[in-house]
């Protein structure tokens, strides 16, 4: 038997296993099976993720590990960020509340702020087709149901619907089919969107390599984004997830959408423990 200590961290619901590389090179596991183990709700600690601090980074303050549940590796998660920044700063791998992140999706930079919130300037989403990756119509049917859509890239792919429904019913009968649509080729996060007012929406995801998960940081994005650029939403938006609430703040428009977007949430420990493997 091996033991490691480890850290559970959530955001808003999306919880998230982490630990130092030190902890992880205790358990002579590939990265991958590691997650799946140590993520399973079952016969792990249960997690949506895995994150591993990597302090070797040569052009950023700090990087990260970050494996979904299924042992398949994500460009980015919003809520992960919070909860990463959080946990590095305290344990003092950086010495600074605003920082730089190496992620698969290029260089985050998280803030940790005086009320206790994390703001993530989550970078410039991307819209053109091929970078998302998306290689389809902006209608796409899954089952028996034809749906609009928008495809959002936020370092990992989004496939953003909006409707009058419930959206947590659509995300749980249809996000496992439009995950691995044809349309996605490395698979998607589905938020399904209900408009409350254009300050305020309601959001449910099935996430890629998650299934149904209580918060998506990149997906609160994605969405705001899509409203955005629909005319449905102001620039500054409450987004509800099933886990709380995230706000996002986007001054981009269709003329202009290389602009940041900057989403600011909680990140709070759940607990610490030594995990036997």
């Amino acid at each position: 038997m091996k033991t490691i200590k480890i850290t559970k961290m959530q955001g808003c619901g999306n919880d998230f296993v982490i630990m130092d590389y030190e902890e992880y090179l205790k358990t002579g596991m590939a990265l991958p099976e590691l997650a799946k183990k140590i993520c399973d709700r079952n016969f792990g600690i249960g997690a949506d993720g895995m994150i591993i601090p990597k302090t070797d980074t040569k052009n950023t303050d700090i990087g990260w590990y970050f494996y979904n549940s299924d042992g398949s590796t994500a460009q980015m998660c919003g809520n992960g960020m919070r909860c990463f920044a959080k946990y590095v700063y305290d344990k003092k791998l950086v010495n600074k509340k605003q920082f730089s992140v190496e992620t698969l999706a290029g260089t985050i930079k998280p803030e940790l702020l005086d009320n206790g919130l994390v703001k993530v300037d989550m970078g410039i989403p991307v819209l053109e087709d091929e970078k998302i990756p998306f290689k389809g119509e902006r209608k796409i049917k899954a089952s028996d149901k034809d749906f609009d859509i928008m495809p959002v890239s936020m370092g990992n792919p989004h496939c953003v619907i909006f409707t009058k429904d419930d959206p947590m019913y659509l995300a749980e009968t249809y996000g496992p089919v439009i995950e691995k649509h044809p349309f996605f080729p490395e698979k998607t996060n589905t938020e399904f969107v209900k408009i409350i007012s254009r300050s305020e929406i309601e959001m449910r995801v099935y996430e890629r390599g998650c299934g149904i998960t209580l918060a998506c940081g990149t997906g609160a994005c994605a969405s705001v984004v899509a409203g955005i650029l629909n005319n449905l939403t102001e620039n500054s938006v409450k987004v509800n997830l099933l886990g709380g609430a995230v706000f996002v703040e986007w001054q981009g428009s269709r003329a202009d959408s290389k602009k940041n977007i900057f989403l600011t949430g909680p990140a709070e420990y759940s607990f610490f423990a030594d995990y036997i493997l």
